[in-house]
């Protein structure tokens, strides 16, 4: 967990781009599918399936059969509410904040809490302007 968290900070979206030898996506079906494809086995070497997609292509689920975050770990009966995994929410949100989209990340099934499949729902709230820090007076 340690390395995916040393990595997600210092990596910035265009290192990100450029090791992974891909293009900038043009909307959110095709960020889901290279968060999926290509992220998550850069990352944790797995990859991920896209599926559940909104009428309006703005909600998706990514779907892990395996997540290596979980190796070794049994929650006990106590804290049987804790989302162990909610880090990669966070990186997930902070990663797509980082190319302009506002989204909202959340785990709807843990095989940790004994559902079939590990699912994190992806919610694109907005494209957000990108902003300069300053003002060009020419």
């Amino acid at each position: 967990m340690k390395r995916l968290m040393r990595l997600t900070s210092s990596l910035t979206p265009y290192d990100f781009l450029a090791k992974a030898n891909i293009t900038k996506c043009t909307d959110f079906r095709e960020t889901a599918d290279v968060i999926a494809k290509v992220g998550f086995k850069m990352f944790l070497n797995v990859t991920a399936t896209v599926a559940n997609w909104s009428s309006d292509n703005m909600e998706c689920s990514l779907i892990l059969d395996d997540n290596p975050l979980v190796d070794f770990v049994e929650l006990p009966e106590t804290c049987q509410g804790l989302s162990y995994c909610n880090i990669l929410c966070g990186v997930l949100r902070g990663a797509l904040e980082m190319v302009s989209m506002r989204t909202e990340v959340k785990f709807v099934k843990d095989m940790l809490r004994g559902d079939d499949a590990f699912e994190i729902r992806l919610k694109l709230l907005e494209h957000v302007p990108e902003e300069y820090p300053y003002k060009n007076d020419e």
